[in-house]
């Protein structure tokens, strides 16, 4: 029987691998529970993300798992970014000469990016492939899971790989800047810790946003109880502008003011997040926040939270009419309790439920 690759790579004074995963927010949280997984197997491992460019945060973020980034310049037949031939060549090259022992495709079910991984000169591959596709290593690589949440599929195929088993938690470390980032985000407004819900209009996906009217109606059934905060991307600006109007509510717009340490700051005293099913609400899993996320098609079965209790997930083909948004929303604040984390992960700031304060204060 042939030996499995944590054993294998374990021999390796510094193991040198790499993980593509080339996706966005939403995508690349809900890989962490697989990052773990390498770590446990190969902790003397030097793991170098392979992602979009804006992942190179998730690098600094998450330095218990990766410890490098290196960036996807697109490929044929991924709608994630343009592709640019000599970009491509140029990082195959520098892929090349990095000389890994193991490149782990986790970008998808492999049609289309598996021919590139086998380019990326690595001693092994691994990852997904979709029978009848070009496979680049029938040992290591496993079909693609037709269902089952992303989390889940990830983890199986850590698992076919040999690697230890690892938690299903997501995760999202705070540090003491992120407060500091928010404070200047919201120049100081006074936010009490549950005192406060957040809207997230937006959605990379435009068939994935829940319309604005809607929106505009839960903001104004909150408000009566909650300060209503709105945020998004700056490339969401006008639809955020459009919810303010719409609603008649003085909401506190910090659309585009918050990186993604500061928003996950603002979120974890939340007492509610409302939002489209995009990267946000994963940030909210990780931070253990409630939230209400109205999904679209058969994507609960992928990407739903875990945690049931905390995160309810709407969904119906004709539309969720805002009513039922709304009396979630209610069901999911009460009771409440500041954010906290999973001790395993050790403690991150956060603000005492127990007196205002200026919004970002640890």
């Amino acid at each position: 029987m042939r030996e499995t690759l944590p054993c294998e790579l374990s021999r390796l004074p510094v193991p040198r691998i790499a993980i593509l995963r080339a996706l966005k927010l939403g995508d690349m949280l809900c890989a962490v529970p697989a990052f773990r997984s390498l770590r446990a197997g190969l902790p003397h491992a030097r793991i170098t993300l392979i992602g979009l460019p804006w992942a190179d945060a998730i690098v600094e973020r998450f330095s218990a798992f990766v410890d490098h980034f290196m960036a996807f310049p697109g490929y044929p037949g991924l709608p994630e970014q343009p592709v640019q031939p000599e970009a491509v060549v140029r990082f195959l090259a520098r892929t090349q000469s990095e000389r890994f022992d193991l490149v782990v495709q986790m970008q998808g079910s492999g049609s289309f990016v598996n021919p590139l991984v086998a380019l990326v000169g690595a001693r092994r591959c691994a990852g997904f492939f979709t029978p009848g596709d070009y496979c680049p290593d029938n040992e290591t690589f496993m079909p693609y899971p037709e269902s089952g949440l992303e989390i889940r599929r990830l983890l199986q195929l850590m698992g076919f790989l040999g690697f230890p088993r690892a938690p299903e938690d997501l995760e999202f470390p705070l540090r003491a800047g992120d407060f500091d980032s928010l404070r200047e985000a919201t120049k100081d407004v006074l936010l009490g810790p549950g005192e406060y819900v957040c809207l997230h209009p937006g959605a990379s996906a435009p068939e994935r946003r829940w319309p604005v009217s809607r929106f505009a109606e839960v903001a104004r059934a909150l408000a009566h109880r909650f300060q209503i905060v709105l945020t998004g991307s700056g490339s969401e600006s006008a639809l955020v502008d459009a919810v303010q109007k719409e609603s008649g509510v003085d909401c506190l717009d910090v659309c585009g003011k918050t990186s993604l340490g500061s928003l996950a700051a603002l979120l974890s005293s939340a007492r509610l997040l409302v939002c489209n099913d995009t990267g946000v609400s994963h940030l909210a899993a990780a931070l253990r926040v409630p939230s209400v996320v109205i999904s679209t098609g058969d994507n609960p079965a992928r990407w739903a939270p875990i945690e049931a209790r905390l995160h309810r997930v709407l969904c119906d083909d004709r539309g969720v009419p805002a009513a039922e948004v709304i009396r979630a929303a209610f069901e999911q604040v009460t009771p409440w309790e500041p954010a906290r984390p999973n001790p395993r992960f050790g403690e991150f700031p956060t603000m005492a439920a127990s007196e205002p304060v200026k919004a970002g204060f640890p």
